[in-house]
């Protein structure tokens, strides 16, 4: 399977040497499964010429808003848009997630609780068959790192999976695009170095509760293994 990373944002590069940036991180979550992952630069105005190129389509994070007016977000909230319209398998992480909601009418915002980081517990509400393995009690962990969150669904969404700080963390539109919030890509030691460099960013209180979480144990396997089941499954 191929799947088109559409790379929004960058790794901080105080950091990449902990893991690499986002196409090597994807690679690593993915290759297990047998998915190949493509990289397009977005952010840099490099988009696919076609949209059968790829067998599915992922965002990376970014550090940029869903709502903001540079011309490639905007390019992105259309791209995006015509992935939907198309009916092309899309799997929208993180800032993609965001992505989806604005492209579809939905609202994204500054949360109100602050920054969501470090290892995070999601409530799956609305289970489905391409989640397999399914977790324990129905809840995951991953890591999280955003400020933005989606707050209103898109018209005819469907809340997946949802948090006290991230009502909306995992949201289906259709049966061809999903949308997740947390970060599957990111291991302890990446998400600590990160934090390490956003102290001033995110306060210190908030980072050092963030850090003792990240012994927790993760579901990143299972959830790449459900976006190659979404993913496969709508092509």
């Amino acid at each position: 399977m191929r799947l088109g990373l559409l790379v929004c944002g960058h790794v901080d590069p105080r950091a990449v040497g902990v893991a690499g940036d986002y196409p090597e991180l994807f690679a690593d979550l993915f290759a297990p499964l047998g998915a190949d992952v493509v990289p397009y630069a977005v952010d840099a105005g490099s988009l696919p010429a076609s949209l059968t190129e790829c067998d599915g389509w992922i965002t990376s994070p970014s550090r940029s808003s869903a709502f903001a007016t540079e011309p490639w977000v905007r390019d992105a909230v259309e791209l995006v848009r015509r992935i939907v319209a198309e009916e092309r398998p899309f799997a929208g992480i993180c800032f993609g997630h965001q992505l989806l909601a604005q492209a579809l009418d939905g609202r994204v915002e500054r949360a109100a609780s602050g920054w969501g980081v470090g290892v995070q517990e999601y409530a799956v509400v609305a289970p489905k068959p391409w989640m397999d393995p399914a977790p324990p009690g129905r809840r995951l962990r991953l890591i999280a790192s955003h400020e933005d969150q989606v707050t209103v669904l898109p018209p005819g969404a469907e809340l997946l999976a949802t948090s006290d700080y991230c009502p909306v963390a995992m949201m289906a539109v259709g049966e061809r695009a999903i949308g997740l919030q947390p970060h599957p890509e990111f291991d302890a030691p990446l998400a600590g170095a990160l934090l390490d460099l956003r102290v001033e960013l995110i306060g210190a209180a908030k980072v050092g509760a963030a850090r003792a979480t990240l012994g927790l144990a993760l579901d990143r396997g299972v959830v790449a293994r459900w976006i190659v089941n979404f993913l496969t499954g709508a092509t």
